[in-house]
């Protein structure tokens, strides 16, 4: 099976949410339909990036290392948030 890492814009106020799953397309749109309760306040969401990975372990370990301070501020800076 494979596993997503993604990267979501709040199209409302501009946040970054970085999350991982085994379905992307069906996850992007539970966070749009206000199903996933972190995100709902912020939606629309519109997907800037994802990468595959074989494992969850993989996919989860390079989650941890987007969501650390750093790597967030390079994201932004890269798509200029």
């Amino acid at each position: 099976m494979k596993y997503f890492v993604y990267i979501l814009k709040s199209l409302k106020n501009g946040d970054l949410y970085i999350g991982s799953t085994e379905n992307i397309n069906n996850r992007i749109k539970l966070h749009n339909f206000g199903k996933v309760k972190s995100t709902k306040s912020y939606r629309p969401w519109q997907l800037l990036e994802y990468k595959k990975f074989n494992t969850r372990g993989e996919a989860m370990k390079f989650e941890k290392f987007l969501k650390n301070h750093q790597q967030k501020e390079i994201i932004k800076r890269k798509y200029n948030l």
